[in-house]
């Protein structure tokens, strides 16, 4: 597909996310809209992921569970999952819960939302395959907040230890967690040299240009002897103008009002970057 392509199901994400976030009156918009761009890019151009239930599908770990709203409304561009759904979200025996159930939604490789296992998670399949001398991929989304916990790190060195080149992670850096600034919270830079310190391969770009993105898949799959994290520069609540970096979106819904500028400004906006 081509980046305008790309664009337009991008601008349906939001859609999809504010949408199902409103109807529940609960939810995490921030973290959701910064990511679309690379789910958009990972789900309709780079993973081998037509059936969720192939064998030799690429896998997907959505490290930062709370930001369930883009991977369900990604599966539902993706043909996975019914529309029908979005109002269900967050409500009792439904489907979309809170955070990701692997038991519950197809396309959903792992229950998340405990941070910072997520790599971890990813690692142990990436490694599988490497056994069992399968060409699967596993990509892991991680939040910026989950790379202050250890076993982050504990991850970043095995990988690097196993060299599993089979293993992508993308840092969804959008410099904002729950409680205001990374750096006011816990500082993480020099992130990217971290990452390189501990044996991984690194590529910084803008988490919503989608030629950048596009490039930096291209560029990972000449790296085949470590593994590889794309850190991601991104804007929390992108293309609403009142939720933009504003850590105080990182977990609340939109009123009735908001709802509506916001679709508004989507409409207008969104996916033309």
């Amino acid at each position: 597909m081509n980046n305008q392509e790309l664009n337009i199901i991008a601008k349906n994400i939001r859609k999809n996310i504010l949408s199902m976030i409103h109807a529940a009156n609960s939810g995490h918009p921030g973290g959701s809209l910064s990511a679309v761009e690379i789910m958009t890019y990972l789900y309709f151009e780079e993973m081998n992921i037509e059936n969720p239930k192939d064998e030799n599908r690429d896998y997907f770990i959505l490290s930062k569970g709370h930001a369930a709203p883009v991977l369900y409304s990604t599966l539902m561009e993706k043909g996975f999952l019914d529309k029908d759904l979005i109002p269900t979200l967050r409500q009792v025996d439904s489907k979309l819960q809170g955070h990701p159930d692997m038991n519950k939604v197809a396309g959903v490789e792992a229950s998340t939302g405990s941070l910072g296992q997520g790599l971890s998670i990813a690692n142990g399949i990436a490694l599988s395959f490497k056994l069992d001398k399968k060409e699967n991929r596993v990509f892991a989304l991680l939040g910026d907040g989950e790379t202050q916990e250890g076993m982050i790190w504990e991850a970043a060195m095995l990988a690097s230890h196993y060299r599993l080149s089979n293993v992508t992670a993308i840092l969804d850096h959008n410099g904002l967690q729950i409680d205001g600034k990374n750096e006011d919270v816990m500082n993480i830079e020099p992130i990217e040299e971290k990452w390189t310190a501990f044996g991984w391969h690194v590529i910084r770009i803008c988490g919503h240009d989608m030629e950048q993105i596009r490039k930096a898949f291209e560029a990972r799959k000449l790296v085949n002897d470590k593994p590889v994290i794309i850190i991601a520069e991104t804007v929390k609540g992108k293309c609403v103008s009142f939720m933009e970096n504003k850590a105080s979106w990182h977990g609340k819904a939109p009123s009735d009002d908001e709802y509506t500028q916001a679709l508004a400004e989507i409409d207008e906006f969104g996916g033309d970057k």
